[in-house]
């Protein structure tokens, strides 16, 4: 059966309409053969179907010159649309041996080239195949550059402007079309820094994870020796066998570690804030002993002020104040990009700030200047005028230091009253209504992201004396009521106590396509520094031979402390920090910048010794 130009490869031929089809071809070739009488040595069938008589849209008349003039429009294909109908222009006409034709041409692009063809169709069945197949494809080449289109209904005249288009439209190659191999993946060897406390990691793999868990008796001791040592073990790129290698198992162990104070067995103290639930139904002697109180906030205050000093002598490479309303990260200088100590505050509120503006602490609120930055840009883009500028300029400083209270200005406010007489009879609001109505824009900051504080410089030494003696710090009432905030660092301190992360390794069975894959995971819980992170990863690495994936629960207020202030930038290489106690790759990686902005790691990925991530 012969495939007509423009219909669609999908579509079903039902067995009515193709009976009127047959039966129509058969009629107008009779017609057709009747009036080129001389031609009609051939079969009926071949005459009707030379390139003069194609029907592109069947059922109808054909597209013949006496055809055209004395009957009426060809009838609209019911079938056939814009979208599934197939270039006409893209078929040829082929004759078989015996002369059949086998694939009619598309429609012709003017009516006095129909009889040139129809002439030409008829020379073609002396020549050869080969010959008959070439003089096609010119024909073809000839309909192609014709830009002249037959005057066909408003349907029809939509299918030529499509093919006229398909032609003169160069063939574009997708980009999914070059080889993948062609292109070269990144390899990244590195993720950002992350100063976020992290409270869970769950590491995945598909090679088992069972050398992390129940280590040896002397393999723990040697890996709690070499951290108190800060002796670190050089592995190779990949291990064949790691559960076998003691090496890797100490180093694991060392990795763990970290330093707390205070220390309550009973009790966990991290992460501080919003945990009233772990307290809960704890025994908790110091809650209505004052002197219990006392002593253990002096044996703090002890241990803020030992590290303080290791942190300014370069012996610890950074701390975190844990407290039950926010928490403090004090890093080195040169570490975070900066060439000074750094502290970073989160969240805060109103009253805080005030507070350190009192003691003489300068700080700034990084989050809050970004957003000033940004609206300048925007003013200055409109061409709002200086005086919006300054309202800005104004509003930041509000935030930091706050307003003073005006009570001389009150009575001001409200001298109309007086001049109306009806002072007495409407009730005048009270002066700390009309103090928070002034400082609503400072306090809508309080707890949120953007009132985050960064002190550096000198200035955290007083921060530090501040923290001391601020009766705030500890909570008054409540589950944690006369405890001390947490301290912690990944060295040692005065009045420190050495614990250990816990780690567990399960295997379980994945689902993959039609088939179960077992991957083995590791589970590791408490707080975890970001040297500790960088440490297990680096260990990960050569024992899982670069192929593994992480997901990592960050402690929401220490989120922000990944921003990076651009006041004070380190010049490289003016600050050693090798005497800290850290691997020298975690310092490395501490010192550079973090990109990460007021967000956190959540996922990490490792694939052929190449790092992805997500934030």
């Amino acid at each position: 059966m012969s495939q007509q130009a423009g219909y669609s490869p999908s579509f079903k031929r039902p067995a009515e309409i193709m009976r009127m089809r047959r039966k129509r071809a058969r009629s107008d070739a009779g017609v057709f053969s009747s009036q080129s009488g001389q031609d009609s040595t051939g079969s009926p069938g071949q005459s009707g179907s030379s390139r003069a008589c194609v029907r592109p849209f069947s059922p109808g008349p054909l597209f013949s010159n006496q055809n055209r003039s004395g009957g009426g429009m060809k009838r609209r294909n019911p079938f056939a649309n814009i979208e599934n109908t197939c270039n006409p222009k893209k078929k040829l006409v082929i004759y078989n041996d015996d002369g059949n034709i086998e694939a009619r041409d598309t429609i012709q692009t003017s009516t006095g080239r129909e009889g040139e063809e129809d002439m030409s169709t008829k020379s073609h069945r002396g020549l050869a195949f080969s010959e008959r197949l070439t003089e096609a494809d010119k024909q073809e080449r000839q309909d192609t550059s014709s830009k002249k289109c037959p005057t066909f209904s408003e349907d029809e005249s939509l299918f030529e402007e499509e093919e006229e288009e398909d032609v003169k439209s160069p063939l574009l190659k997708s980009p999914q079309s070059i080889a993948p191999a062609s292109i070269a993946p990144p390899v990244c060897t590195e993720y950002p820094a992350d100063w976020s406390l992290k409270t869970r990691l769950l590491f995945t793999s598909p090679l088992p994870l069972s050398w992390a868990e129940q280590p040896k008796a002397q393999e723990e001791a040697l890996g709690l020796s070499q951290h108190c040592r800060a002796q670190f073990i050089t592995l190779p790129h990949s291990l064949q066998d790691p559960k076998s290698c003691s090496d890797l198992r100490c180093a694991f162990q060392q990795s763990l570690v970290y330093w707390q104070h205070p220390s309550l067995p009973w009790i966990s103290l991290f992460p501080r804030i919003n945990a009233e639930r772990s307290f809960t139904g704890k025994s908790t002697p110091w809650a209505q002993d004052t002197a219990l109180q006392q002593s253990l906030m002096s044996e703090w205050s002890v241990s803020l002020s030992s590290l303080y000093s290791l942190l300014k002598a370069r012996l610890c490479p950074y701390f975190y104040i844990c407290s039950y309303q926010f928490t403090v990260l004090f890093r080195a200088a040169g570490l975070g990009g900066s060439s000074s100590i750094v502290a970073l505050i989160s969240p805060t509120t109103r009253g805080l700030r005030v507070a350190m503006k009192a003691e003489g602490i300068e700080f700034s609120l990084p989050l809050a200047e970004q957003r000033r930055r940004s609206r300048e840009q925007q003013n200055l883009t409109v061409n709002k005028g200086e005086e919006e500028e300054q309202e800005e300029k104004e509003e930041c400083s509000e935030l930091k230091e706050g307003e003073d209270g005006d009570g001389e200005n009150d009575d001001e406010d409200f001298s109309w009253l007086k001049e109306m007489g009806v002072q007495d009879k409407i009730k005048k609001p009270d002066s700390i209504t009309i103090q928070l109505r002034k400082e609503s824009h400072a306090v809508c900051l309080d707890h949120k992201p953007e009132s985050v504080v960064c002190v550096e410089g000198s200035h955290t030494f007083t921060l530090i004396n501040f923290l001391i003696n601020c009766k705030s710090l500890v909570a008054a009432a409540g589950s944690q009521a006369g405890l001390p905030p947490t301290l912690l660092a990944p060295v040692t301190f005065r009045g420190a106590t050495m614990q250990t992360l816990k780690a567990r390794s399960v295997n379980v069975k994945s689902q993959v396509g039609s088939t179960y894959q077992n991957i083995s995971s590791l589970e590791i819980t408490g707080p975890i520094l970001p040297s500790s992170l960088h440490t297990i990863t680096n260990l990960l690495r050569p024992a899982q031979k670069g192929n593994f994936s992480a997901a990592l629960y960050s402690h929401t207020p220490t989120a922000v402390m990944n921003i990076h202030n651009d006041k004070q930038q380190c010049t490289g290489g003016t600050v050693d920090l090798s005497g800290c106690g850290l691997h020298p790759a975690s310092i490395q990686k501490l010192q550079q910048p973090s990109s990460l902005g007021k967000t956190a790691l959540t996922h990490i990925a490792m694939n052929n010794f190449s790092y992805t991530w997500k934030n």
